[in-house]
């Protein structure tokens, strides 16, 4: 990868600070990871629709989405999963400067990846949310027909089929998505947030 040179880092004249403190929340990364099928959009949008009750300014970053523009260039090697997860820390790490909270929706497979976006930014913004679910329910839900396709050997390198899962070893937050709902784990998330003062639910 080439390094720019001759670049220069502009400070902001409005913080991160001052735009949390007009929101009247803190801003973070909620990094939603698991496998296919196990529930991460579905679970990112339904907190996203919560705290915009609450009143917070927030976006949700879908992996199917981003590869749509961002990552469009991108396949699903290793190589390009890293580059996929490098790319949507940094626009997350934005996010929070910006004082937004980001909810990211993405397999990211691999652990040293995610750890890679939490060394991005400070300590207590970087959320990991572990959708966790069997393989098994998640075939069985196969929402998008992609396992079926995989079994087939229509899919290369699927996750969870033919290229490998890494569970988080600490996640802050880790939702049991075969055996709750979307709105228990819903629940769980946001009182997690208002334990970690991220937001007020009072």
């Amino acid at each position: 990868m080439t390094v720019s040179k001759n670049i220069t880092w502009h400070s902001a004249t409005v913080t991160r600070a001052d735009r949390e403190k007009m929101n009247s929340h803190k801003s973070a990364i909620l990094w939603f990871t698991g496998l296919s099928g196990a529930g991460k959009s579905s679970v990112a949008h339904a907190v996203e629709d919560r705290l915009f009750k609450l009143g917070c300014r927030t976006y949700v970053l879908d992996g199917d989405n981003i590869r749509h523009g961002l990552c469009k260039d991108l396949g699903f090697s290793d190589a390009d999963r890293t580059e996929n997860i490098r790319r949507i820390g940094e626009v997350s790490k934005l996010f929070t400067d910006s004082g937004v909270m980001a909810l990211t929706a993405f397999i990211s497979p691999f652990r040293s990846d995610r750890d890679a976006v939490r060394e991005l930014v400070d300590d207590g913004d970087f959320i990991e949310i572990y959708c966790k679910c069997d393989l098994s329910v998640c075939e069985e839900r196969d929402v998008k027909g992609l396992y079926k396709k995989a079994r087939a050997g229509e899919i290369p390198e699927f996750t969870g089929i033919n290229s490998p899962y890494e569970e988080p070893l600490k996640s802050e937050i880790t939702v049991d998505t075969a055996a709750q709902s979307i709105d228990e784990s819903v629940e769980q998330i946001i009182n997690a947030l208002a334990d970690r003062n991220i937001i007020s639910i009072n």
